[in-house]
């Protein structure tokens, strides 16, 4: 199945430094939790139900822990290092609740470069508006290799 156009890849180990870091913010809106929702067919009435996640500790409706997990898979695939990367290890802890409309920033920072494993480490921690931690995460990624057709590099 090829779907689109071929796109470049992201960075190789080589190309890849300790230290390099991307930050992002998303804000989290209904649309998006309740796509999730339909797509893992999870019913979790803490996620969409306002009577019920009033009457516990969290007072309203959260975001789905693994919907902040997917931000940041996608931001590896996207950003660092982009496409053609793969996650082969993701260890989170979520800290504090993340509520509907928050907004959320992801700071991710290259803390190893392991080019005899062909692993990078990355740090992530995400902050809300109040500058609160709400989730800390170390992921390992197998970042692209160059593809090689007819004994010639390819993009």
């Amino acid at each position: 199945m090829n779907i689109g156009k071929p796109r470049k890849i992201g960075k190789t180990i080589v190309e890849i430094e300790e230290g390099e870091s991307l930050s992002l913010t998303e804000v989290i809106e209904d649309q998006q939790i309740l796509l999730y929702l339909g797509l893992t067919n999870d019913a979790n009435p803490l996620y969409i139900q306002h009577d019920y996640a009033n009457q516990t500790e969290h007072q309203e409706p959260i975001v789905p822990s693994i919907m902040l997990t997917g931000i940041i898979t996608s931001a590896i695939s996207k950003h660092l290092p982009g496409a053609g990367s793969h996650v082969v290890n993701l260890s989170v802890n979520f800290i504090e609740p993340v509520y509907h409309y928050e907004t959320i920033t992801f700071t991710f920072e290259v803390i190893k470069v392991d080019k005899m494993k062909e692993v990078v480490t990355i740090s992530v921690e995400a902050v809300n508006l109040a500058d609160h931690r709400v989730l800390d995460a170390v992921v390992l990624v197998q970042p692209p290799k160059k593809l090689i057709k007819g004994g010639n590099e390819i993009e």
